[in-house]
């Protein structure tokens, strides 16, 4: 029997793993959505072949064997307190509001069931996501293997302790934006150097992309892959003193400390405001 999965504030994030659960994980005829407004309810409807209405959080719950939580942190306890009396001990919640801790989500909705808490990031939208997943101590072999079948429709998944959420966060969550600035930087390099934006552009994407699949598919140390690039004398090895003399390095790893922390602090004052 297929599994029956609503995903409540289907907007961009909901919206692309909508795209890899149809037909990978379950049909269409058993996925429902909910969304802010009608006129993104009939997109998802028209493009994926599924129930999806504006608002009817509650309903669409109650129908479903599993309940995906696409909403913002801040808007995360008023649809849990909509949707309380929906859920029961044989469904499972997942929830992609990942400053959230899986303790006040179990506290707001006042039962024990499965409750697993992602941090999924941008690249679900083209199916090339890094998700890491935390469960709680009730969530069974079988339904972490749903909750991972789900997040590998859309890219790569790792399971994950809770306490390490915030630098999930920081690092594949965030991590995107990082990259970018990256790619920015070279694109502007190629610019000063003469190159076309069209041509910069599409050799620094590729590049970059190119880089990681090669991390990925061989399972090398970056280290290593990097040293392979570098000849004596060469080019590289010049353009790498530069990047070590102004601390790229030391940047990356510092940023990653500090959205770690920020998240942590999110997660405090996100309790607190909830506590009241």
């Amino acid at each position: 029997m297929s599994i029956r999965i609503a995903v409540l504030g289907a907007g961009n994030m909901g919206g692309a793993l909508i795209g890899g659960i149809v037909n990978r994980v379950t049909p269409a005829a058993c996925v429902t959505a909910t969304t802010r407004t009608p006129e993104r309810a009939a997109e998802l409807a028209a493009k994926y072949g599924i129930q999806a209405t504006a608002g009817c959080n509650a309903e669409t719950a109650a129908q479903a064997d599993l309940i995906v939580l696409a909403v913002k942190p801040g808007t995360l306890p008023k649809v849990l307190a909509e949707i309380r009396e929906s859920l029961s001990e044989d469904k499972i919640l997942l929830s992609l509001a990942a400053a959230a801790p899986i303790a006040m989500i179990e506290r707001i909705i006042g039962k024990r069931m499965p409750v697993f808490r992602a941090m999924p990031n941008i690249p679900v939208v083209v199916e090339e996501g890094a998700t890491a997943v935390a469960p709680n101590s009730v969530c069974t072999p079988a339904q972490c293997k749903i909750i991972e079948d789900i997040f590998r429709s859309v890219g790569v998944v790792v399971f994950v302790e809770e306490e390490m959420m915030h630098a999930v966060t920081a690092l594949s969550g965030s991590g995107p934006a990082y990259v970018y600035m990256v790619i920015e930087a070279m694109i502007a390099g190629g610019l000063k150097m003469g190159l076309s934006r069209e041509v910069s552009t599409r050799l620094s994407e590729q590049t970059v992309l190119g880089a990681a699949k090669l991390v990925r598919e061989t399972g090398l140390h970056p280290a290593v892959l990097r040293d392979q690039v570098i000849t004596p004398g060469g080019v590289t090895i010049s353009a790498i003193h530069e990047l070590e003399r102004h601390g790229l390095r030391a940047m990356l790893i510092s940023a990653i400390e500090t959205a770690t922390r920020h998240s942590e602090e999110r997660m405090r004052a996100l309790e607190l405001k909830t506590e009241k």
